[in-house]
């Protein structure tokens, strides 16, 4: 499948290295790298900075403004197949959550699963860390935090996004 032509953003291939596109053009820009050790659950959604602090890569669409996450090769409100990625802002809003009392092995039931929204727009899935059930309310503010999730066959760390409420004075967003 060929790239759509302009396509800005952060691209790498299964082996870390700078993908290029079908038509042989120049690497894209690639976001900064985490650190050997550890890996993102999944490539170009997740990257951290140098103190470790999480950020997720969503893109932006230059021609009407509109975010998305997962970043999208093509604008759903446009169809511009110029979007840029960006890192998104970590404080958000719990927009809904549910308990989720039966799950895939390696998962410790019960956890709270919501929806989140973001400044930018967007509505990001996440595991809600350190919320009880009964603690978790609509509206409430979240940050942004990064957590392990095991290892790959390589003996990486794997992590993984999730959110857990804002202390009352950090959102600095």
């Amino acid at each position: 499948m060929s790239e759509p032509k302009g396509r800005g953003g952060a691209w790498t291939d299964e082996r870390g290295a700078p993908a290029t596109s079908e038509e042989g053009r120049q690497p894209v820009k690639a976001p900064r790298r985490l650190e050997a050790d550890t890996v993102p659950f999944r490539q170009g959604v997740l990257e951290l900075d140098q103190e470790g602090k999480g950020r997720l890569i969503g893109s932006r669409c230059p021609s009407c403004g509109a975010h998305f996450f997962p970043a999208r090769e093509v604008c759903s409100g446009c169809l511009t197949e110029d979007l840029k990625h960006v890192p998104l802002s970590c404080q958000g809003t719990l927009y809904t959550y549910t308990v989720v009392r039966q799950s895939t092995p390696g998962f410790t039931v019960p956890y709270l699963l919501g929806y989140v929204d973001l400044p930018e727009g967007v509505r990001v899935l996440g595991v809600l860390q350190g919320l009880a059930e009964g603690q978790a309310r609509i509206g409430m503010d979240l940050t942004l935090v990064t957590v392990p999730a095991g290892t790959d066959d390589e003996g990486r760390q794997v992590i993984r996004y999730g959110f857990r409420p804002t202390a009352e004075g950090s959102r600095n967003e």
